[in-house]
């Protein structure tokens, strides 16, 4: 617990996040829900591994959540196997996590999401036959039969989820998905009684409401996901947005909630160097348009942003996804006053949708026991020990936290003089501005913890006799890649540029392209992040309003601004630079860098460096030598461990735990270093 005089009232602090929502038939105890994720984890079959992860969030006090999507039928599934509720055996094990989630205290909806032509397997069915840029099949156009199997699955799985005592259904229709497919011109050529005109494109999502309405009856939560702003060409229209919301309303939803953008939209919508609440704008668009509450989403991250969104009436209720994956506790801590502590999302997809999207099972780069809560549980320890650990980087930092929390006694080195480690250059890159709240987590934390912390303090294997355990995270050193000339005055390293600000020149070659060029490459050629501006953020990207602009893209295209210099980012591996970056999120780096007219070459030879710049050359038979006329060269070529400390123990007969990039130097690879630090404490 904080101290008595940091002690709050998160009531006062949050007074419409944390105030109730009256529905009628039943009460939400406050306006928050956890938003649908699918984590891969209702397909172990484990039960009660899935009804402990939906209930330690009930108990940290959320109003309402919602599951990952669950299939309707086969071809509906989002992959083979996709879980859903076609069994009676389905509904028993359904109802295990519905009866922990009750007696948590809370309240829960199952999602029913039909993927359409985004289904990855040769079974997949949509209104045309027109196979979708993120999927190597083509799907099946439905005839009217077909049609109207797929609406009575949906309503069989709406149904088969009372049945299994969940609090209500969410219906999935934005995202691009199935009902989302049928609404626009995109991926609807039909030209019967399901197509054309915009009242037959709507009139599947509107049908299948109407019928789950009439199958479950009125005292069960239906909420309608609805698509506020496509972000496709072709998308939806505002009116054509307002005109859906008002018959869905009239159709039975209790309440619609926000989605933005489809998933094969060209357009960031939740990654990281989205701003905060980039979207809510949209949703309040919507508001007085229908008289049930309306869930915004995307980019709500903290409660005071939820709160000011409430205030600013762009909806009636916020969706939080992966932030529930960072802190199943969030609303108890902002009841509490104890934000501060909220353990943040940094919406960087690396453990949550890279995982799903790679058929991983979901976690949280932050918070490792997500997904896990049945296996990685910090108990008291029977035996207290006293720890050393060396490095206050995210390893050592996770590690001390955890081990203090089962009551170990944590000494935590550091030579430099602030916490951190490599997060604070990450920090620096414009677009990953949420670092800094992950750092400032981490002081407070600290603070209230037993740690002991002992900062710009260089340990020697001497200065560590006398403890039971010693932990070595002292991270990573630069690569040295052997280029004749690289210790010239042209020369810097990505620590000098990122950490220390050393002055660039304006034509720049970056030697590297893993995630530390990319970052570097991004923290050259901009001035003011548009992370932190909205509306350049959006000029950037082409959003537009979709009340002028079908789909909300901007017939101009995106228009950032120009670049600060001139970059070209190089590598030594004939393949397209950035393969190796996030799944989900590469595609955001390589097209930022583009518009920016950063020049990216492989499969380059890196000969020498002169005065003048940087020569190459291509190929195993070293042709087509030339130079590369620039001003400074940025070293970027990966990293060796920093095993100084490590090897100086092991010589003296003692056996550390070695850590994070101490053991493993794979990039800047914060997700393996927490949960690495996390497991290696609750074994201790």
């Amino acid at each position: 617990m904080l101290p008595a005089n940091v002690e709050r009232d998160g009531m006062s602090n949050y007074p419409h996040l944390l105030a109730p929502l009256d529905l009628g038939f039943t009460k939400l105890k406050n306006r928050v829900l956890m938003g649908s994720m699918h984590t891969g984890l209702e397909e172990t079959r484990d039960w009660n591994r899935v009804a402990e992860f939906y209930a330690t969030r009930a108990r940290g006090g959320v109003a309402l959540m919602v599951t990952g999507g669950m299939a309707p039928n086969k071809e509906g599934g989002v992959f083979p196997g996709a879980a859903g509720l076609f069994t009676t055996e389905d509904i028993t094990n359904h109802k295990i996590v519905t009866d922990r989630v009750h007696e948590a205290g809370g309240k829960i909806a199952m999602q029913v999401l039909h993927a359409g032509r985004y289904a990855y397997g040769p079974e997949c069915v949509a209104p045309s036959d027109i196979k979708s840029p993120i999927s190597p099949f083509k799907p099946k156009a439905l005839d009217a039969q077909g049609i109207e199997k797929q609406i009575a699955d949906i309503v069989t799985a709406v149904v088969r989820a009372r049945e299994a005592g969940y609090d209500g259904a969410e219906i999935m229709g934005s995202e691009g998905y199935f009902l989302n497919q049928f609404l626009v011109t995109h991926t609807n050529r039909r030209e019967d009684e399901w197509g054309g005109s915009y009242e037959n494109r709507m009139r599947l999502p509107v049908e299948v409401v109407r019928r789950a309405r009439a199958a479950v009856g009125q005292d069960f939560i239906l909420i309608y996901r609805l698509s506020m702003i496509d972000l496709i060409p072709n998308g939806s229209t505002w009116d054509e947005v307002v005109t859906l919301a008002k018959a869905v309303e009239a159709a039975g939803a209790t309440i619609i909630n926000t989605g933005i953008g489809w998933h094969e939209a060209r357009i960031p919508t939740i990654a990281t160097s989205v701003p905060r609440r980039a979207f809510t704008w949209v949703t309040k668009k919507l508001m007085g348009e229908v008289s049930i509450p309306i869930i915004t989403s995307n980019r709500i991250n903290t409660p005071q942003v939820g709160e000011d969104v409430l205030t600013d009436g762009c909806a009636d209720m916020v969706s939080m996804a992966r932030p529930f994956l960072a802190d199943p506790d969030f609303v108890a801590k902002a009841q509490a006053g104890k934000a501060e502590l909220i353990t943040p999302c940094i919406a960087c997809n690396q453990a949550c949708l890279d995982h799903t999207f790679s058929g991983k099972m979901s976690s949280c780069l932050v918070n490792p026991a997500a997904c896990h809560e049945t296996e990685l549980v910090l108990t008291n320890a029977a035996t207290p020990k006293s720890v050393a650990i060396v490095g206050a980087g995210p390893a050592g930092l996770s590690t001390a936290l955890a081990a203090a929390q089962r009551g170990h006694k944590v000494s935590l080195f550091d030579k430099a003089d602030e916490i951190g480690g490599q997060l604070n250059m990450a920090k620096q890159v414009p677009g990953k501005e949420e670092f800094v709240g992950l750092v400032d987590y981490y002081h407070a934390a600290l603070a209230e913890s037993s740690v002991s912390l002992f900062l710009g303090q260089t340990v020697t294997a001497d200065d560590l006799t006398g403890f039971d355990d010693v932990i070595i995270a002292t991270g990573v050193m630069p690569r040295d890649p052997q280029i004749a000339g690289q210790d010239g005055p042209n020369v810097l390293s990505y620590i000098d540029v990122l950490r220390h600000k050393a002055p660039v020149g304006q034509r720049v070659a970056i030697i590297g392209a893993g995630g530390i060029g990319f970052d570097v490459a991004e923290f050259l050629v901009t001035n003011d992040s548009p992370t932190e501006d909205l509306d350049a953020w959006l000029t950037e990207w082409g959003v537009g309003d979709p009340q002028n602009m079908r789909g909300g893209i901007r017939p101009e295209g995106p228009q950032p601004e120009a670049a600060t210099r001139q970059v070209t980012l190089l590598q030594r591996k004939a393949q397209k630079l950035g393969k190796g970056l996030g799944k989900t999120t590469g595609w955001i780096h390589r097209a930022a860098l583009q518009m920016k007219d950063v020049q990216m070459i492989g499969g380059v030879n890196y000969e020498e460096i002169t005065k003048d710049g940087l020569r190459v050359s291509f190929g195993e038979t070293r042709d087509d030598p030339q130079l590369i006329e620039v001003d400074t060269i940025v070293l970027c070529a990966g990293q060796l461990p920093e095993r100084s400390l490590a090897d100086a123990l092991i010589a003296k007969g003692v056996t550390p735990h070695i850590i994070g990039g101490a053991d493993k130097a794979a990039e800047l690879d914060a997700k393996r270093a927490i949960d690495q630090g996390t497991r290696l404490a609750a074994q201790l």
